[in-house]
C-alpha cells in the first residue's frame, strides 16, 4: 500500500507540473502577443507625432494674441468664496432728488477788432494815420423740450473808421433780431413761425469822389427797417444745417425818416410821402455753422426773398458768410463777408461832381479781415 501511495503522488505530481508548464506558455504566447501589439502601437503614435509635427511647422500662432487671454494669478491669492448676490429695487421718494433739468441753453459771442497805422510827417513812401475799430455781440437762447423748441438770436455789429484830416466814417452797422417757434413734426422737419427784425444804428452817408459837396445822408435808424413775419416748414437733419421754407411771409418795410429821400420819389420801395409799405412773398433762409477745421468755424446765413407782386428782377438775396480762426482762447482772426441783391435799394439816383446822374450798382458787397479779441460764452 505504501508503494500505491507513493506512485499516487507521483502521478500527481506529474499531472501538476504539465499544467504549470501548459499555463507558463499560454501566458508567455499572450506576452508576446502584447509586445507585438505595443510595438505597433509605437509605430503608429510615430507616424502621428511626425505628421503633427509636419502640421505645426504650417501653422503660424499669434502668441500675443494668446498672450491676451492668459489669466496670470495673482501672487499669495488666497482661495476665496463667491456667493450670490441679488439686486433688490430700492423705492426713493421723489421730494429726496434735488435735480432740475433745464431746456434752456444761451450762448454769447463777444467780438472787438481793432487797426491802426501811423506815418512820420517826413515819410517818403507817403501814408494817412488811420484808426479803425469794430465790434459785434452775438447773443442766442434756445429752448428745446420736444416737440417743441424756441430759438431766439441778437446780432448787433457796428465799426468806425478815422484817417488823418478826415472825419471819422462808419464801417460796420446793423441790428437783427431773430425769433423762431417751431414744432417737431417727423425726425428731421418741423413746422415753424418766425419774426425777424433788421435795421441799423447810426447814419449812413453817400461821400462825393471830388469832396466839392458835403454829404448827404441816405439811411439812419429805421430808415430803413424790416420786420418780417414767416410761416412754413423747416428741414433741420442735424445741429448743422438748418433749411426754412416760409411758405407764407409778409415784410413790412419802414422809412420813418424823410430826409433820406433826397429829392427823390421813393427811399427802399418806399414811396415819398408814406412811411410803410407791406409785401407777401416766399422765403427761403439757409444755416450752416461747423466747426470745419480745429480751431476753425465757418458760419453763414443765405436769405431768399420771392415778392408775389413783382417780376422775377425784384428777388432780393443775402449773404452772410463769417470765419474765425482761433489763435487761443481770446484772441482771433475773422474774415466776415456780405453779399447783397436789392434792385429797390440800389436803384438811388446821385448827382456826382460833374452834374451827370448815375445809378447804384446792383449787387452790394462788403468784407472785412480783423485781428482782436473774440470771447465765447459758456
Amino acid at each position: 500500500m505504501v508503494r500505491n501511495g507513493l506512485l499516487l503522488l507521483l502521478l500527481t505530481f506529474v499531472f501538476s507540473f504539465s499544467a504549470r508548464a501548459q499555463q507558463t506558455d499560454s501566458l508567455q504566447r499572450a506576452t508576446d502577443s502584447l509586445k507585438r501589439s505595443a510595438d505597433n502601437l509605437r509605430r503608429v503614435t510615430d507616424s502621428l507625432r511626425v505628421a503633427d509635427s509636419i502640421r505645426r511647422a504650417n501653422i503660424k500662432i499669434d502668441t500675443n494674441l494668446l498672450n491676451r487671454y492668459r489669466v496670470e494669478p495673482r501672487r499669495n491669492a488666497l482661495p476665496q468664496r463667491l456667493r450670490p448676490f441679488q439686486i433688490v429695487p430700492e423705492h426713493i421718494p421723489v421730494t429726496m432728488m434735488d435735480y432740475k433739468v433745464s431746456y434752456w441753453r444761451k450762448s454769447v459771442i463777444f467780438g472787438l477788432n481793432f487797426s491802426q497805422s501811423a506815418f512820420s510827417d517826413n515819410w517818403a513812401g507817403g501814408g494817412v494815420n488811420s484808426f479803425s475799430l469794430n465790434s459785434n455781440i452775438d447773443y442766442k437762447l434756445e429752448y428745446n423740450r420736444q416737440p417743441w423748441s424756441y430759438t431766439t438770436e441778437l446780432i448787433l455789429l457796428y465799426g468806425r473808421s478815422k484817417n488823418r484830416e478826415q472825419l471819422s466814417r462808419k464801417t460796420n452797422d446793423r441790428i437783427f433780431w431773430d425769433n423762431k417757434a417751431a414744432s417737431q413734426l417727423s425726425k428731421s422737419w418741423f413746422f415753424f413761425g418766425s419774426l425777424s427784425f433788421e435795421s441799423q444804428f447810426d447814419l449812413g452817408y453817400a461821400y462825393d469822389a471830388s469832396n466839392t459837396k458835403p454829404p448827404q445822408v441816405i439811411s439812419r435808424f429805421m430808415a430803413p427797417g424790416y420786420v418780417t413775419e414767416s410761416v412754413g416748414f423747416e428741414y433741420k437733419p442735424n445741429n448743422i444745417f438748418d433749411l426754412r421754407l416760409g411758405t407764407g411771409t409778409a415784410r413790412q418795410t419802414l422809412v420813418l425818416d424823410t430826409s433820406v429821400f433826397n429829392g427823390q420819389q421813393s427811399a427802399y420801395g418806399v414811396g415819398r410821402g408814406h412811411t410803410f409799405r407791406n409785401e407777401l412773398a416766399f422765403q427761403v433762409v439757409a444755416l450752416f455753422d461747423k466747426e470745419i477745421m480745429q480751431n476753425l468755424r465757418l458760419t453763414s446765413r443765405y436769405a431768399l426773398f420771392i415778392p408775389y407782386a413783382r417780376g422775377l428782377e425784384n428777388i432780393d438775396h443775402r449773404l452772410d458768410l463769417t470765419i474765425a480762426a482761433k489763435v487761443n482762447r481770446l484772441i482771433s482772426v475773422t474774415i466776415t463777408g456780405v453779399a447783397l441783391y436789392d434792385k429797390e435799394a440800389t436803384d438811388k439816383i446821385y448827382e456826382n461832381s460833374s452834374g451827370l446822374k448815375r445809378k447804384g450798382i446792383a449787387i452790394q458787397s462788403n468784407e472785412n479781415l480783423a485781428i482782436g479779441i473774440l470771447y465765447r460764452f459758456p
